[in-house]
């Protein structure tokens, strides 16, 4: 079977796949000031049948998962036609999405009858004002109401994340809000390291914490270090038989962090991005427009993976492409 490995023996079976840059939300570490249209690229945002041909390209490809992101990818009105045409491959094992979870007390349901694999939701904190703070949103009773439906539809994977922020939720006592949380709940929590991106050097230098302080509280409570197979990817995992779920840690500055690395990414547009910060980025569009194209869609998505380079350089600000994350996805 063909796969995708690069330079560097690191195998890719696992595309982040943007479908769209809208997000509703304002959250501070990414968009600040809500979703603006870039005037400098008119491209529309890839369609379904794009979409379709993609996929199939990627099955054959070895791809075994597709995370559909965006932006907010369920404020696509075909996103339930999306997930539908990606499970038509017989090689993509796990459809799953990350999402803000705003309206996901009303989709819940649609989520488990398309057979969707997992749910990534992004909640910074538990506590009501705090979340409102990070995203401009009064939102969190909805969203944990969805998560609450999703349970009791016996849905099997479910995680959350959350972007630490140096004042606002990285203290014990949020530390032990989460640990109570996943104590009594099935469901991943992790801690994302908050990115430099292209436009928020000042919020990046006022709120960055090293990931190493959450790291010392799950050691001094007695949390174990989960170990997985090579291709599982950078997140750090701790387990703790007293709990139903696990917690994470995702630590871009941490040495050797893309040693591990086992995904690509490709934005909205149509665009491979063998890095979230890369600097260069090639259009596979023109490639998705005809069923006979597959061959060459594929070969030229082979051919990108000898110029991916061993690391990414955020540790030095080299931010490359990303003005920030709506428009590769996180």
């Amino acid at each position: 079977m063909i796969q995708l490995k690069d330079s560097f023996g690191r195998t890719f079976p696992y595309i982040r796949l943007s479908i769209t840059d809208v997000c509703n939300f304002k959250c501070g570490y990414c968009l600040p000031n809500g979703y603006k249209i870039d005037r400098s690229d008119n491209r529309k945002f890839l369609s379904l049948n794009e979409i379709r041909r993609l996929a199939k390209a990627l099955s054959e490809l070895g791809v075994n998962k597709i995370r559909l992101t965006g932006g907010e990818p369920t404020v696509r009105k075909d996103f339930f036609d999306i997930v539908k045409t990606i499970k038509e491959n017989s090689g993509i094992k796990k459809t799953v999405i990350t999402t803000n979870g705003y309206h996901l007390d009303k989709i819940a349901q649609k989520l488990k009858d398309f057979g969707l694999d997992g749910v990534n939701i992004s909640i910074d904190s538990l506590n009501r004002e705090i979340f409102k703070r990070v995203t401009s949103h009064d939102r969190l009773d909805e969203i944990l109401r969805g998560i609450e439906i999703l349970q009791s539809l016996n849905f099997q994977n479910i995680k959350i994340n959350a972007v630490l922020l140096k004042g606002i939720n990285d203290d014990e006592k949020d530390f032990n809000e989460w640990s109570n949380f996943i104590e009594k709940n099935k469901i991943d929590f992790r801690y994302i390291e908050l990115m430099q991106t292209g436009d928020n050097l000042d919020y990046f230098k006022k709120y960055h914490v090293p990931a190493a302080k959450f790291t010392n509280y799950l050691i001094k409570n007695n949390w174990i270090t989960q170990t997985f197979g090579r291709d599982a990817g950078p997140a750090k995992n701790y387990i703790n038989p007293k709990f139903k779920g696990k917690f994470g840690i995702i630590a871009p500055y941490s040495k050797d962090f893309c040693k591990s690395c086992n995904r690509l990414r490709i934005t909205a547009k149509g665009d491979l991005r063998l890095c979230l910060f890369g600097n260069t980025g090639i259009n596979l569009r023109h490639l998705m427009q005809k069923d006979e194209q597959l061959e060459e869609l594929k070969d030229l998505i082979l051919k990108q993976l000898n110029y991916k380079k061993k690391s990414h350089y955020l540790e030095l600000g080299d931010t490359g492409l990303t003005k920030n994350l709506s428009t590769t996805g996180g």
